[in-house]
Parts: structure tokens; sequence; C-alpha cells
């Protein structure tokens, strides 16, 4: 084995004093294929193994070892082949002789060999990631379990939480509303998971067919939207351990709460109280390394977009208006010009735009058109016809309904 003293000797001929590997072979008695060698190291590298030698008993059943483990990613976690099943199916089907200790380290060695490796990533100001999770909690005395809308910012690891009481297209596009006033702006890039709130369909090449009301909220703040990819949660990782970090601490023990909105403030004073946390490896508060997010976010529009999805329903000659949930029944005297229906993440409010008829406006002083609106709730009997009568509002604006049900 040569020295490191005549690898330096060499290395200095040829790279620094111009020497030819010709004439270095000839001063140094080294051939000249060692000598290139030399010029690839600094110091002599040692031995190197190109493969493994096949095992002389293993040999002939690494391949058959190999197609097992291979079938292996497509098997349930919990029923794969263990080095010991392998063993005695390799014993048992293909008469091998050898013992279990070089099956398990060749197994181990494969397994070690198709590992999935990870790398931290590098997020930059102005991005977000954002998710869905679920906690049990009191909600006007009754134990419910509700879902709760978090975005985090990576870079700086602010949060948002948002709780509703399901995981609906119009929560998701609420939440991103009141996320961006929380922030004060809207971020450059959100990265979400293939939900079915954003995306309706992948299709060939993996491009994303977005959801109506998912585009119209990306066509009103103008932010780039990001999926990762289908099943592998770690490519928005920041979101996913807010997600849980929000359950172990804000949500535990049991939220108790009159009403979604008492406990979306509790949610929210949180948030900006974990803004002065300083948390590990890093030197400044969350609030401080923000202010690059903030920087980089774009301002928001004039106006907020109108997270709710409209409906456009149809009147029979009953002067019945049905729904997903219920039948309305207005007076006969009304002629109803149009009908729609507007569901947000937590009511769903009925307008209708009426004409009294003649006989009707000759008896009252009323204006003769006007529009009435009725928050519906859910009944027990879907079936259930709902008389509406308009009131005058306190208020004085237009009219509103009062709801009476009847059989």
């Amino acid at each position: 084995m040569f020295t490191v003293e005549l690898y330096a000797a060499i290395r200095r001929a040829v790279m620094a004093d111009g020497l030819s590997r010709r004439e270095a072979s000839k001063r140094f008695g080294v051939h000249r294929n060692t000598i290139t060698k030399m010029l690839q190291y600094s110091i002599p590298p040692g031995y190197r193994r190109r493969e493994r030698p096949a095992s002389k008993k293993l040999g002939p059943y690494m391949a058959w070892i190999d197609n097992i483990l291979e079938g292996n990613r497509s098997v349930h976690k919990k029923q794969r082949h263990t080095a010991q099943r392998i063993f005695e199916r390799l014993r048992d089907e293909e008469g091998f002789s050898g013992g279990y200790t070089i099956v398990r380290e060749y197994v181990a060695r494969a397994l070690l060999r198709s590992r999935e490796m990870f790398i931290p990533l590098s997020h930059c100001p102005g991005q977000a990631q954002a998710d869905f999770g679920e906690a049990d909690g009191y909600i006007a005395g009754k134990k419910v379990r509700f879902h709760y809308f978090c975005v985090d910012l990576p870079h700086s690891d602010g949060c948002f939480v948002k709780a509703y009481p399901a995981e609906t297209a119009e929560a998701f596009c609420d939440g991103h509303v009141a996320a961006f006033d929380f922030f004060g702006g809207v971020p450059q890039s959100i990265l979400y998971d293939n939900t079915r709130l954003a995306v309706a369909k992948i299709v060939k090449g993996g491009r994303r067919l977005r959801s109506q009301m998912f585009a119209e909220l990306q066509s009103h703040y103008l932010f780039e939207d990001r999926f990762g990819r289908p099943g592998k949660g770690n490519d928005k990782g920041k979101v996913e351990g807010l997600v849980g970090y929000v359950r172990r601490n804000f949500m535990t023990p049991l939220p108790v709460a009159e009403s979604f909105d008492a406990l979306n403030i509790r949610l929210l004073d949180a948030c900006t109280k974990r803004r002065q946390a300083i948390l590990r490896g890093q030197s400044m508060t969350i609030s401080e390394r923000m202010q690059s997010d903030i920087s980089a976010f774009m301002p928001l529009p004039p106006t907020p977009y109108d997270a709710c999805h409209k409906i456009a329903t149809r009147v029979s000659s009953m002067s019945l208006v049905r729904t997903a949930t219920t039948i309305t029944r207005f007076q006969p005297a009304m002629v109803i010009k149009r009908c729609w229906q507007r569901v947000t993440s937590t009511e769903s409010r009925l307008s209708v735009a009426v004409r009294r008829s003649p006989c009707m406006r000759a008896a009252t002083t009323r204006p003769s058109s006007f529009i009435i609106r009725c928050i519906i709730s859910p009944c027990s009997n879907t079936r259930a016809r709902r008389s509406i009568r308009p009131r005058r509002s306190t208020t004085g604006a237009s009219p509103i309904a009062s709801i009476v049900c009847g059989g």
C-alpha cells in the first residue's frame, strides 16, 4: 500500500510542476494507471469492494427473496413477510439448508436499500399551507365533533385556526377569507392536499380540475395553489403538525362554548398569544419572523369574497318552494318572481322576490314588490310545510319572513 508521502510527491509533480504521467511513472516507479488513481484522491482511499460477494448458500435464492420483498409493498403493513417467515418458506418450499442469520441479514440490508429518505424543506416567505382537523367539544351544552380549519406559515410558524360545524366547501372558503383578514394580506401560494373541497378531479398527467367555489376564491384573491402528492402528508408537514398541536393545546381539555362564534374568539386569541413563543432552533419570536411573511404577502382586495353557495330554486303551482331539507309555502296572494337559496358555513337562507296581487295591493299601503329573507332551520320532518308571512323589520329594512311550521 502506498504512503501518504508518495501520494503527495506524485500529485505535486504532476499537478503543480507539470510533469507528465509517463515521466512520473518512470521517476517514481509506479504504473501510469496507478498515478491516474492517485490524482483522484489526496490520501490513499483504501480497499473498495465493488459489490458484496454472493453467499454460496443464499446466492441461488436471492432473486426469490427480492420478489417477496417487492410484493410486500402492495400488501397490508401488518401482513407483510418478516425475515422469520421468509426463512420458513425458503426451508419448506425451496429446500434451503442454510441458517436463519444469513437470511435475516440479507433482508435487513435489502430493506435498508429500499428505505425512503427525507430531507428538511426550506420555505420562502409568503407561502402557506392549509388543512382541516377535527376534535370534540361542548357547544351550547351538547357534545359534538366539529372541524377546524388551519393555515400555517411555514417560514415563520404563524398560524390561524377557525372552527366549523362541518367540513364543507363554504367553511373551506370562509376559512380562507378569515385567515387573510387575520394575517392582513394574501399569501403568494398555498399548499393543500387533494381534498374534494378544492380538487374536483385529478386527470391524466396529474393536472387538477378545481371545484367551482374554490376557483372563484382563487380568482378573487389571485394566490397560487399547489397540491401535494396523493397519500403523502409529509409534503405539507407544517400544517399537519399544526393540526395536532391545536388539538393537544388549544382543545385539551374539551372546549366548552355557547356557540361557534364564542369558540372562534378563543381560538383567535390563542393564535395571537402563540406569536410570542420562541420555537426550538430559532432565536426570534414567531411575531418577529412573521414580518418577512407579511412583507411578502399580496394586498387584500377592496371587498372580501362572499363564501357561500347560491342555489336557484323553483316554485310550484301551489306556491311551494322546495329546498334540500324543507318545503316552504307562501301566501296565495303573493306572486313569486324569483327565488334563490344562499348556503353559508353556518346557516341556509332563503330569499324570495315577490309581487302582491292587485286585490292585496288595494288593501294595504305596503310596496307592491319586495324581497322576503328567512333562515331555514333543519327539521326532523323533511316533508313539513312552512307557511311564510311577511312582517316589517324593526330596523326599517326590507320585510323579513316569519316562519310558522304547519302540518
